[in-house]
């Protein structure tokens, strides 16, 4: 069965929708946490973070591209996967439901904050998301997902876009998949790597993709992490070319085992400009913190693409904890918040209350207004 058959959630008592939505917003806001705290020293080696910032490298955001708290383009697309989920969802009473159409013309929108200069061009159907005035900022964006999304052919399974990339640019924004607690494992792995290869083609670009989104949907579910790393783990070795992500998922849980955790060990893992490396690292931090501070600091302090280990191992921490666990000082100056708050809970109550919202004979024109179903 295709990423088509999501199934529906069953009717949601008060208690679970307030669990729900605040993992939701944890994975987003904690993700988020992640990849400012790292954007400050992406491409810096450890000598020189210990250098420019003490021996335990950053403990606090550090200014990027302009100031303290500034996300990358890891939280850009990631909220737009958030919005074209909603899309998906809201565009079902059509008679239309194929959601990764819908995810590649959400990242279709996020394509145009990179090229325009603002969103007085965007029309009505883009939604309230594409007219956000800070989202229109380049941070680095990754050569695949900006050559995979230059054009509207959208990638396959069958044809895939860039398919020698294995970049990271795909597992960065696929926790959204995740937070789908409604639909069945190997649905949410299916989605989520057909609309990786929209952009990454290798096999362990869009297979680290979908582990990640399977992991994040153990922990939305209640899962311990580790649970949910090995049951991400049983489902890859059925998929051809899963060699790479299953041996970095494993070398991650051994490392938690080999000693207390150093940013020499999280080195050990790679430098995570590829996907299986940053997936591996964010994992590797998420199980052995002590806390969000610690796993998100471990996540960041290391020579590599610091802002994409960052934003994984807070989207996991945030989705095992919720929303009360973020750092509240980190929080309050993270670029974005009220924006990815009120994203978080749109999506949370699309997710549990849906059906309150829109259908086929009637729906909420405010709603409609937000998330066009066109």
């Amino acid at each position: 069965m295709n990423a088509s058959g999501g199934t529906a959630a069953g009717v949601w008592g008060r208690a679970e929708q307030q669990d729900y939505r605040s993992r939701v917003r944890g994975c987003l806001l904690g993700g988020a946490i992640g990849d400012a705290l790292g954007a400050g020293i992406e491409f810096a080696s450890l000598a020189e973070i210990r250098r420019r910032h003490g021996e335990a490298g950053v403990t606090d955001y550090v200014s990027a591209y302009g100031r303290r708290g500034r996300v990358t383009d890891d939280t850009q697309m990631t909220l737009f996967t958030v919005d074209g989920l909603i899309r998906a969802q809201v565009r079902r009473d059509t008679g239309a439901w194929h959601p990764p159409t819908d995810i590649h013309a959400a990242h279709r929108r996020w394509y145009a904050t990179q090229r325009d200069w603002g969103p007085d061009e965007r029309k009505a159907d883009d939604g309230w998301l594409a007219r956000e005035e800070w989202l229109y900022a380049q941070r680095a964006p990754g050569r695949a997902c900006l050559s995979g999304l230059a054009d509207a052919a959208m990638g396959t399974l069958d044809q895939p876009k860039n398919p020698d990339s294995k970049g990271c640019g795909a597992v960065m924004r696929s926790a959204p998949f995740g937070l789908l607690v409604g639909w069945e494992p190997q649905l949410v792995f299916q989605l989520a790597i057909e609309c990786a290869v929209q952009t990454h083609g290798h096999p362990t670009g869009y297979l680290a993709a979908g582990a990640f989104a399977l992991i994040v949907h153990g922990l939305a579910r209640g899962e311990d992490l580790e649970g949910a790393v090995r049951r991400a783990m049983a489902h890859l070795a059925d998929q051809p070319g899963h060699e790479e992500t299953t041996d970095a998922l494993q070398r991650a849980l051994d490392a938690v085992r080999q000693g207390p955790p150093t940013p020499e060990r999280v080195e050990s893992l790679g430098e995570a400009w590829v996907a299986e490396e940053a997936l591996a690292i964010g994992v590797y931090c998420a199980l052995v913190a002590e806390d969000m501070r610690h796993g998100l600091l471990l996540a960041v302090n290391h020579g590599g693409d610091s802002d994409s280990t960052g934003s994984v191992c807070g989207n996991l921490l945030g989705t095992l904890h919720g929303e009360t666990a973020l750092p509240p000082a980190w929080l309050a100056e993270v670029e974005g918040r009220a924006t990815m708050l009120e994203l978080a809970d749109d999506f949370a109550m699309e997710m549990t209350q849906g059906p309150a919202l829109h259908g086929p004979a009637a729906s909420a024109p405010a709603w409609l207004g937000r998330y066009p179903r066109a």
